[in-house]
């Protein structure tokens, strides 16, 4: 099937808890994945590893200030993010800065518009917030996440340097408001 064929059969939703499962294993797949690119020889998608996603993922869908969504094709959820509202202190106005805690998608389903569905809606769901930034952490050696947030406009934060480790780097995008109808 082609890639626009297998766009086209794409939903994004808010995820809810009986996605948990299915987002936690294809979480867990995603990091094996990228990772392995680093420890070619480390056992990543294992059973701790899943229980360890199916917790934090538990813990996301179960607040009310972190909106969950998944991507969905054919009754199979083959992505997920997360990403929560950062409201300035003393403020009480919209929040000015959003954070994207989690952005993963099945690596079978890689390079077939899931990542780029799943941004889409996250910006939509910003602007509709007000959000006039957004913020997120990606790993320093995970240069195919790095290039896909590059590609949609995530510069590095001037503001943050890299983790002293150097395991992650901040990244930023401006929201600018919608142009008016």
């Amino acid at each position: 099937m082609c890639s626009a064929g297998r766009t086209a059969s794409l939903q994004v939703r808010s995820a809810t808890p009986a996605d948990l499962e299915a987002i936690a294993r294809l979480h867990a797949a995603a990091r094996a994945a990228y990772q392995h690119s680093r420890f070619p020889d480390a056992p990543f998608d294992t059973p701790a590893e899943h229980a360890r996603g199916l917790a934090a993922w538990g813990r996301t869908l179960d607040r009310d200030d972190t909106p969950a969504l998944c991507a969905v094709r054919q009754d199979t959820v083959v992505g997920a993010a997360s990403y929560r509202h950062r409201t300035p202190t003393g403020a009480a106005a919209a929040p000015a800065t959003v954070t994207l805690h989690q952005l993963h998608v099945d690596p079978r389903h890689w390079g077939t518009g899931v990542g780029r569905a799943l941004h889409a809606a996250c910006l939509h769901a910003w602007h509709a917030a007000g959000c006039s930034r957004a913020v997120l952490d990606v790993l320093w050696h995970n240069h195919r996440a790095r290039a896909f947030y590059t590609g949609l406009g995530w510069r590095p934060d001037p503001g943050r340097r890299p983790a002293p480790d150097a395991t992650h780097l901040t990244l930023t995008l401006p929201l600018a408001a919608p142009a008016a109808p």
